[in-house]
């Protein structure tokens, strides 16, 4: 009697958990990945387990024919190479069918950021709101700022981590891998009094081991409800909130390091990126923001006709 494919998606999503230290978000996308493959595949006559390479093109060239952007189509078959590879070490089949096949070329788009005056505009906003809301935002971005985490490592923190006047956070990132960023002094001054508001929030009959706790089935705050937050402060500072989001203050705080100097390999550890390269791509925004201010005041940029 065979095993249902689902049952293959279930071992695979568990060896990308364990072995590889694959994040929720990675699974749940693998899983729908798959779930979405199996179904085109079926509408052909196909079982995964006995689709060929042909097959697996036709579903990657059918991701392009429906206007899926290339990135996801990359994801997919990224996905679909490692399930194969899974599914070849576990000797359920004696061949690999994505072997051949090459992902999709991608572009490079360049990560968006703020610029400094924006950031402050946003910060300043935080603190003119009233009472716990003000202080926990100011919190969240002081140290989303300045120590450049995603924002699931920015929610997650555990209260220990400020136990004592923090000098630096110990962030747990991608595959579980801890890391070391130092806090500025705004951010360490935002994140203790944080700490003692927290206190007249959280009954003692209920404690949390959550930096910043919520009432949901987490138990912190989600990253939807701080993009939320974020998005209302955005407005407040004059700015657009489709442009401000958790991933563009990451992106704002590297690109201002590297801006003002910093090691191109302590913002990769401070970002906690495994390659460099990913790291490299903020160089482009150097340089892109450095030929704006040449053409926007050398006096030999100006346009003919005109005066410099």
């Amino acid at each position: 009697m065979s095993v249902p494919f689902d049952r293959h998606i279930e071992s695979f999503l568990e060896m990308m958990q364990v072995e590889r230290g694959a994040s929720p978000n990675t699974l749940d996308a693998y899983g729908r990945d798959l779930a979405d493959f199996a179904e085109f595949l079926d509408g052909r006559g196909f079982s995964p387990l006995r689709a060929d390479a042909r097959a697996v093109a036709a579903y990657i060239a059918r991701q392009a024919e429906i206007g899926m952007a290339a990135r996801t189509q990359a994801r997919r078959l990224s996905c679909l190479k490692q399930f194969y590879g899974f599914v070849f070490a576990e000797r359920l089949r004696p061949d690999d069918p994505t072997a051949n096949i090459d992902a999709p070329r991608l572009g490079r788009p360049l990560p968006k950021y703020l610029r400094r005056e924006e950031v402050t505009a946003l910060l300043d906003a935080a603190r003119a709101l009233e009472g716990s809301d003000g202080i926990l935002m100011t919190a969240l971005l002081e140290t989303l700022y300045a120590a450049g985490l995603r924002v699931s490592e920015l929610v997650s923190l555990p209260l220990s981590a400020v136990a004592r006047d923090p000098s630096v956070l110990v962030v747990r990132g991608k595959g579980s891998k801890e890391r070391m960023v130092p806090l500025s002094d705004p951010a360490r001054a935002a994140l203790l009094a944080w700490k003692v508001e927290r206190q007249t929030l959280v009954p003692k009959s209920k404690p949390s081991r959550w930096l910043f706790p919520s009432s949901g089935a987490l138990g912190h705050l989600t990253r939807s409800g701080f993009a939320k937050m974020l998005g209302r402060v955005a407005v407040l500072a004059g700015l657009d909130p489709a442009k401000v989001s958790p991933h563009v203050l990451r992106h704002s705080f590297a690109s201002h390091l590297l801006a003002g100097g910093a090691d191109l390999r302590s913002v990769q550890e401070m970002l906690g990126h495994a390659d460099i390269a990913t790291t490299e791509i903020y160089t482009h925004l150097i340089d892109d923001e450095a030929g704006r201010l040449v053409r926007a005041h050398h006096p030999l940029a100006a346009k003919p006709g005109t005066k410099p």
